[in-house]
């Protein structure tokens, strides 16, 4: 279908995306009982601190532990029905305990700690449930069905069923899976595949649901029911990618209820034995209490956290965004990296890459871009975009074109300066359809020499633009072929432009984790060998789908690798789910992708991520040096409760004294110069 247009339109391809649907934080109880608890806190921390009577700052208090302890607290007495001992409730006792002995401000301090933590990972959960049900909407909510006396109708998307014939307008988001019938257009599916390019379609070729149509009309036969339709099927997916993957948990965490269970029972030996021996209650219940705060899990916790805040705290100033501090030490322990090809390795913008004028055409590179962006310029083809961008980035004169004509999926035709400009794709343009067989002896006896030389030159010329053509596809570029006055002139090199810190990212991480990155893309083949040689990539998996993205991590798990994704796209999202750790690029990455992912690459540098692996190395090592320092402190004065007498204000001061300590420790990745370390030795 040939439309003609006397201006440029705007491109269906740029439509506004749906409207996110967005919980709000404040929706959330864990988030307005944390809200609640800080409040208070921050209330009655300088009634405190500054000498105020008690009856000022205690209520305060007093609402900050209920406020903030009654969930964990209640959590953590339903999981002790089912004989767990849940580390909350040992929290929440042991800041009961700190407020039973004089410790109010540190009891409260605990529970707003942990009240926070708890309200982050219901928001992290509620934004990726978001994220989910938003990527329904990209699917239309109705589909024109052609019915079979010629007439039309509109209905839900959702009613169609496997054998009814649709109509894709220009510009519409196709309606459901099926197979194009009739009509030719280009389809953006860079939310199936991640192909930086629309793809032309025409009869016999498969879309898929949610991608959008271009210029063209297409009747398309549903081949899939919505319920299993492959964008149906990436909601399944993330969500059972996220259901799914194994729970996540600090290093300390893996040994807590081990450790909760001996400390219970060693509080409770010394306060129940001495007084089944006779001794006065008063002095044994302070004992106990003592020996509860210096053995309490806190210090630990608090060990713990310090170095990996700090480090999520300095990758936050150099662009990268790391939800949580399980995720960041997650992010230290991979030993595989998969990544994903446009938008990650890749800008996802087609741009010009080399300009070729045939022999013979009498055009300068300049002279032949500007003919052939004259001819783009009305055209909304991101090919023809990338055309006209490169001619006014050089300065060059684009005189007004008539008779301008596009036809989806083959190109545009236009008149300029006098002469018809035709530019388009090779297998269209370089058919010589248009000109009868070679002639028998007799016709070429009579043939005047000069057709016959414009006939040779004419077929050279095209022998010539076929190798140029062979020679850009070679290299992973996509060719575009420009005729004038139906004579080939010269061929247009388009690529997707590489990354600047694309090679140095793979090689960095290729020495983090021993192994070279694998390449996985929706993308084709030849466009995936391209980029994969540009940065050292060996092992490459092109043309794939999300699930079988999904099925390339899986296998790489398989084999024991805790493996690091790194992509962009809502085609990415499955594989950013089912992963040990999922990093995301921040600028053009889908809202599914940046919500699925465990750390967002705001400024989109590569060479950041493996940075932040070996920031997230370091954190670990601080956590265990902190851990050895925390674990010496409570078997210090533990021992000293147990074996003599320790006295309640030096038992605090010990165990406050190893917290301030430990978070000093931990605060040193806050400096620039971790960042710079890291940056400099990726992997140590």
């Amino acid at each position: 279908m040939t439309s003609t247009l006397t201006e440029p339109a705007a491109s269906p391809l740029a439509r506004p995306a749906p409207p996110r649907r967005r919980t709000r934080v404040l929706a959330l109880p864990e988030a307005r009982w944390a809200l609640a608890a800080l409040v208070l806190f921050l209330l009655a921390l300088p009634l405190d601190l500054l000498g105020a009577p008690a009856w000022t700052w205690a209520p305060l208090f007093a609402a900050t532990y209920v406020t903030g302890g009654w969930e964990p607290g209640w959590e953590g007495l339903k999981a002790l029905r089912n004989r767990t001992l849940d580390v909350d409730l040992l929290m929440v006792v042991a800041a009961l305990g700190a407020a039973a002995i004089g410790q109010v401000l540190d009891g409260a301090l605990l529970i707003v700690i942990f009240a926070t933590s708890g309200a982050l990972e219901a928001v992290a959960t509620a934004r990726t449930a978001d994220s989910v049900r938003g990527l329904l909407d990209l699917a239309p909510a109705t589909a024109t069905r052609l019915l079979p006396d010629g007439g039309e109708e509109s209905v839900p998307a959702q009613s169609l069923a496997v054998g009814d014939t649709i109509l894709v307008r220009p510009g519409e988001r196709i309606g459901a899976d099926g197979q194009v019938l009739d009509g030719r257009s280009e389809v953006d599916q860079a939310t199936i595949t991640g192909e930086p390019l629309p793809v032309a379609k025409q009869a016999g070729d498969e879309v898929f649901a949610g991608t959008v149509n271009g210029t063209g009309s297409l009747r398309v036969r549903v081949e899939r029911d919505s319920s299993d339709s492959v964008l149906a099927r990436i909601v399944a997916m993330v969500e059972e990618a996220s259901g799914t993957k194994a729970p996540t948990q600090l290093f300390i965490e893996k040994i807590e209820q081990q450790y909760s269970l001996v400390m219970v029972a060693a509080t409770l030996a010394l306060f129940a034995v001495p007084l089944l021996l006779g001794a006065a209650l008063q002095p044994t219940l302070l004992r106990a209490m003592t020996f509860m705060i210096v053995a309490s899990p806190c210090a630990v916790v608090l060990a713990t956290m310090p170095p990996l805040l700090s480090a999520i705290a300095n990758a936050g100033r150099h662009g990268v965004l790391v939800k949580s501090a399980v995720a960041m030490e997650r992010i230290g322990q991979i030993d595989a990296v998969a990544l994903d090809k446009t938008g990650t390795l890749t800008e996802g913008t087609p741009r010009l890459s080399e300009v070729r004028p045939l022999p013979g055409s009498g055009l300068t590179e300049d002279a032949l871009l500007s003919r052939a962006a004259t001819a783009e310029r009305a055209s909304e083809h991101p090919l023809a975009r990338a055309v006209v961008e490169a001619a006014r980035a050089r300065g060059l004169p684009l005189p007004d074109a008539a008779d301008f004509a596009s036809a989806p999926g083959l190109g545009v035709t236009a008149t300029v300066d006098g002469h018809r400009v035709q530019v388009g794709t090779p297998g269209r343009l370089l058919v010589p359809a248009h000109r009868p067989g070679p002639p028998t002896s007799d016709q070429a006896l009579r043939q005047p020499v000069a057709a016959r030389e414009d006939d040779a030159q004419e077929t050279s010329r095209e022998a010539e633009a076929r190798e140029a053509v062979r020679q850009l596809e070679g290299d992973g570029r996509t060719a575009v072929v420009v005729l004038v006055d139906g004579t080939p002139v010269g061929v247009l090199g388009i690529a997707d432009r590489l990354r600047s810190d694309a090679a140095e990212a793979v090689a960095a991480l290729t020495s983090l984790v021993g192994t070279s990155p694998v390449l996985v893309t929706g993308d084709n083949e030849r466009a995936a060998a391209s980029t994969a040689a540009r940065t050292g990539i060996t092992d490459i998996r092109a043309g794939l789908l999300p699930q079988e993205k999904v099925e390339a991590v899986r296998g790489l798990e398989a084999a024991g690798r805790r493996v690091l994704v790194v992509g962009d796209g809502v085609n990415d999202a499955p594989a950013l789910a089912a992963a040990h750790t999922g990093v995301a690029m921040g600028k053009a990455g889908s809202d599914l992708a940046l919500e699925t992912a465990d750390a967002v690459v705001v400024r989109d540098e590569l060479a950041a991520i493996p940075t932040v692996v070996t920031l997230s190395r370091a954190a670990r090592g601080l956590v265990v040096q902190n851990l050895a320092i925390a674990g010496t402190f409570i078997a210090v004065l533990a021992g000293w409760d147990l074996i003599g007498t320790l006295p309640l204000p030096l038992g605090v001061a010990g165990h406050e004294g190893s917290t301030v300590l430990v978070g000093l420790n931990g605060l040193r990745l806050l400096r620039d110069s971790a960042w710079q370390r890291a940056r400099q030795r990726p992997g140590r």
